[in-house]
């Protein structure tokens, strides 16, 4: 594919990934996007979002994952993004946001009793979904739901690697649009193939510009 995305590089904090444009998509100024949203929400939600400014606490989501553009830069990076990279990069960031309640270290929301980070993971995978469907993107919401339930069924099983390349993979699918290797990898990881982590690498690949 043309348009490929590529990681710039962590220092400051922010993943870079560079869209079919030439611009850059700042990962921290989504985060900050995401507070802003979230605190808007009020109610739960808003209760539970973390004070702006603490850099410490930020870097703590995104340590789980290896070097590389995040789930939504990735997405917000691809050709079906155009024209709405900010809207699809919010939306995503929200639905990482809430699987990082889940199962991981979340970066904008903190939620100290585990039920309540349930919820509240819960409620963000709607949010994102809903802001998704008011784009009129089905087939985006078709694969970031799969992409939630296949991670979910990865962490149940403890392949914590294999839950990562399913939401880089997803991702992909969103920006680039699904492909039958991405199928395929789907099908791999239903099956609890020892293959679905290879495959599930190769579809997040071939949107990175690394095949």
């Amino acid at each position: 594919m043309n348009a490929p995305a590529s990681a710039d590089g962590r220092g400051a904090g922010a993943d870079r990934v560079q869209d079919g444009a030439g611009a850059f998509a700042d990962a921290r100024g989504a985060l900050d996007k995401l507070r802003e949203l979230l605190l808007g929400e009020g109610g739960l939600i808003a209760s539970l979002v973390r004070g702006d400014g603490a850099d410490g606490e930020r870097g703590a989501g995104t340590a789980t994952r290896a070097a590389g553009p995040s789930p939504a830069a990735r997405a917000a990076a691809g050709p079906r993004a155009e024209g709405r990279r900010e809207e699809y990069e919010l939306l995503v960031e929200a639905i990482y946001e809430g699987y990082l309640l889940h199962y991981g270290r979340p970066r904008v929301v903190c939620a100290r009793e585990a039920d309540v980070g349930v919820l509240a993971g819960d409620r963000l995978y709607a949010i994102g979904l809903e802001r998704l469907v008011a784009l009129g993107d089905a087939d985006a919401v078709a694969e970031l739901a799969d992409t939630i339930t296949l991670s979910a069924l990865a962490q149940g099983s403890g392949e914590k690697d294999l839950a990562e390349a399913i939401w880089d993979a997803g991702a992909r699918a969103v920006g680039w649009g699904a492909s039958a290797e991405h199928a395929r990898a789907k099908a791999l990881v239903l099956e609890g193939s020892h293959e679905a982590l290879a495959a599930m690498r190769t579809s997040a690949e071939t949107a990175s510009g690394t095949r």
